[in-house]
């Protein structure tokens, strides 16, 4: 028998423990995948976008919306090459089905964002149409919308001048995304601001935020702090940051998510720690004269050790690259959905997955290795 069927060997000798302990292992990587995930998401925001676009918000919160009069002065920085606002409209479809809506001028929609594309003819008729909607595709093929239908959305934030949160929409585009990262994205749907800036019962003339496109990615930094030196100690003083940095703090306002998943990892972790460790320590022990034969055999202290690391080693494998495999194929079936961006399962995730590995192979079975290696042929055989 070869070493590596030896390992495999005894790892089989109790196949019902084996069993639930691989299980073990494959549900916590599978949690560790996607909640690992989750934090690229909401931590990366719009990486593959970098700093081609910046936003502009109220300094205080983005929850605070912006005078449109400001709009001149943001277009007259250098390097700002075109400028759309938007308002977040806090949609909600059917009974409490959150959606990303939002409110923009839908040529300027157009000009910031080429990335998202739509015929020409669908783009004229949002902007002609006062009721009009675009939505993204992922999020039409998820409701079944089709184009020229009257689409019924609620807002959880901002009622008509009648007192209704129910507002209707004419659906006229659906958008696709220019390339295999957009198209995962495409989430979003768009309502004519013109439309609601009327029709809402809080007033007209304000923007929740501006996203401006840049001629030069590089000159990012100096553009923000250019608009927020125009308005310093102003009535409406502001902020300037990446799109990447925007989408952060939007997500942030449910709490610290990067906080949030780590103690839920290390929790997880914690405990699959205490499982595997008894385990493998259990089989040890079962095995003190077996081991002790094997000195007697000829093995070194360090083949021994190697043996029981080994055993280790192979079960948090097998079950770690089940789980983030798991976790790989339920990230990539969950994306595009309404109320959630694809959950990014990716080389980032499976580097962290790997590293993880590693470490809880090395936690739960160096020292009951060392303990095998250490045995003292005399004592094991006399049961001491």
């Amino acid at each position: 028998m070869t070493k590596v069927g030896f390992v495999f060997a005894n790892l089989l000798r109790k196949k019902t423990r084996t069993a639930l302990t691989l299980l073990s292992i494959v549900t916590a990587f599978l949690l560790f995948g996607l909640l690992q995930a989750v934090n690229v998401l909401f931590s990366a925001g719009a990486d593959f976008v970098g700093a081609t676009r910046l936003v502009t918000q109220a300094r205080v919160s983005f929850t605070q919306p912006l005078p449109m009069r400001l709009l001149p002065d943001i277009e007259s920085v250098p390097g700002v090459e075109k400028v759309m606002w938007q308002q977040w409209f806090g949609g909600v479809w059917q009974e409490n089905t959150q959606l990303i809506f939002f409110a923009t001028d839908p040529a300027r929609l157009h000009a910031v964002y080429p990335e998202y594309v739509m015929p020409d003819a669908q783009w004229k008729a949002f902007a002609d149409t006062r009721t009009g909607m675009i939505v993204g595709r992922n999020l039409a093929d998820q409701y079944g919308w089709k184009i020229g239908e009257k689409v019924p959305i609620a807002s959880n934030i901002f009622p008509q001048k009648d007192g209704s949160k129910a507002w209707t929409f004419d659906l006229v585009g659906i958008y696709d995304g220019k390339d295999a990262e957009w198209q995962r994205n495409t989430n979003v749907g768009w309502i004519n601001f013109a439309y609601f800036d009327e029709a809402n019962q809080f007033g007209s003339g304000r923007a929740g935020s501006f996203t401006l496109k840049l001629a030069n990615p590089d000159q990012a930094a100096q553009v923000a702090k250019a608009i927020d030196a125009k308005f310093e100690n102003s009535p409406d003083e502001t902020k300037t940051q990446t799109e990447k940095d925007f989408n952060i703090g939007f997500f942030k306002q449910i709490g610290d998510i990067g906080v949030i998943v780590r103690w839920i990892l290390f929790a997880v972790f914690f405990t699959l720690l205490l499982v595997v460790g008894n385990t493998i320590a259990q089989s040890v022990r079962e095995r003190i004269p077996e081991l002790a034969i094997l000195k007697t055999l000829g093995f070194t202290d360090g083949n021994v050790l190697g043996f029981v690391l080994a055993e280790a080693a192979l079960l948090c494998v097998i079950g770690g690259l089940i789980g983030l495999g798991l976790a790989t194929l339920i990230g990539f079936s969950v994306g595009g959905s309404a109320s959630f961006p694809t959950l990014p399962v990716d080389h980032r995730v499976w580097i962290a997955g790997l590293l993880a590995i590693i470490g809880l192979s090395l936690a739960v079975g160096l020292l009951p290795a060392l303990r095998a290696g250490r045995l003292s042929i005399v004592d094991a055989l006399a049961g001491r």
